[in-house]
């Protein structure tokens, strides 16, 4: 299988066109929010250092577009990286760059096997000692009864022994538990549908499972699989008092909803969210 975010980064996000006022705002603001957005997930999820395409590396944290041409040149040159201190030897990456990327690029199979985790190098230290006070050896970073160690540790207790910050151990412990982990494993799959469905094959009172395609002020556009999005009004999303209909939903969310109306001279479906949360409580 194919890394999805590896594809969906050559495409200039104002490209995918979601939001009802995309062209009413100021494109400047437009361009810079969307590549922070997109350089958030890539170093949420993380990046593999010899696999990645120079549009993946340009946004990483700490990487400019020649920086991550100069990472690709170094690795059609001597090969494969086996460490991530052989960042350094890459052309116009200094320390402070180094600094800022190393944490989020990962070496699969690395000399060290920290390497491939969460955990940034100036960690390590801190790192080794937590894995020694568990029990085990750098070694064991792959083994089953580490993460299983790791994850059940106390995190107070062991910053308080190491006079250690407990956010920094608790993280340390979180990557230790799931080595290599990627987020995206925790998100709902992709909807699949094996056919376009018809107006017709729908029946009020049945529950769809769609994404959410758009949030406006009244409500929440959803795709169901048909042509047209079915349409859950703000008085639909939730049982609970809100200020907003993006306080409930967001685009891209993969929700359950009861459908509550059919117009076929219009084209129209109506959804509502909190029936069918209602129903699946019951």
């Amino acid at each position: 299988m194919q890394d999805p975010l590896a594809e969906l980064v050559k495409i200039e996000p104002k490209a995918i066109g979601v939001g009802q006022y995309q062209h009413d705002v100021n494109q400047k603001e437009l361009a810079e929010t969307l590549t922070g957005v997109v350089e958030s997930c890539v170093n949420h999820v993380g990046v593999e250092l010899n696999t990645a395409s120079p549009a993946l590396l340009s946004y990483v944290a700490g990487v400019s577009p020649t920086v991550a041409k100069n990472i690709i040149a170094w690795r059609d040159e001597h090969g494969s990286f086996t460490a991530r201190k052989e960042l350094l030897k890459v052309s116009r990456l200094g320390p402070a760059a180094f600094t800022q990327c190393a944490g989020f690029l990962r070496i699969a199979g690395a000399q060290n096997p920290l390497d491939n985790t969460s955990v940034h190098p100036e960690s390590y230290k801190l790192t080794e000692e937590i894995i020694k006070l568990l029990g085990f050896g750098l070694k064991d970073c792959t083994g089953t009864e580490l993460q299983h160690a790791a994850a059940n540790a106390d995190a107070e207790h062991i910053a308080k022994t190491l006079d250690a910050g407990l956010p920094t151990v608790t993280d340390i412990l979180a990557a230790l538990a799931r080595p290599g982990r990627d987020p995206r494993e925790n998100t709902p799959p992709p909807l699949t549908r094996k056919h376009v469905a018809k107006l017709s094959d729908l029946a009020i009172g049945s529950i769809v499972k769609g994404r959410v395609q758009n949030v406006v002020d009244f409500g929440a556009f959803i795709d169901i699989g048909l042509k047209t999005s079915g349409f859950a009004h703000r008085s639909e999303l939730s049982d609970k008092r809100f200020r907003h209909p993006l306080d409930v939903v967001a685009v891209g969310d993969i929700v359950e909803a009861e459908i509550i109306s059919i117009d076929e001279a219009r084209n129209r479906i109506g959804l509502s969210l909190k029936r069918a949360a209602a129903r699946n409580k019951n």
